[in-house]
């Protein structure tokens, strides 16, 4: 899937996935697509929750050798 920008949040335990996706969006334009790599198991949750809680779309969510991508649309 084509992204727009990568965060890198693997390694970081909850809320800091959370804190660096939200700071990342902001850096976007609406429509433009953020894609996230994590390896907090809780961050499947929370970055859908948030996603949905900020109006954001998650296009996709997949998980490869231990790292969880998600793909997230911005409003």
């Amino acid at each position: 899937m084509q992204s727009n920008k990568v965060l890198d949040a693997k390694g970081l335990a909850c809320p800091m996935p959370i804190v660096k996706t939200r700071k990342a969006i902001n850096e976007l334009n609406a429509g433009d697509v953020l894609e996230v790599h994590a390896t907090d198991k809780g961050a499947k949750a929370d970055l859908s929750a948030w996603a949905k809680s900020g109006g954001h779309e998650l296009l996709q969510d997949t998980e490869e050798a231990g790292v969880l991508k998600f793909w997230i649309k911005k409003a």
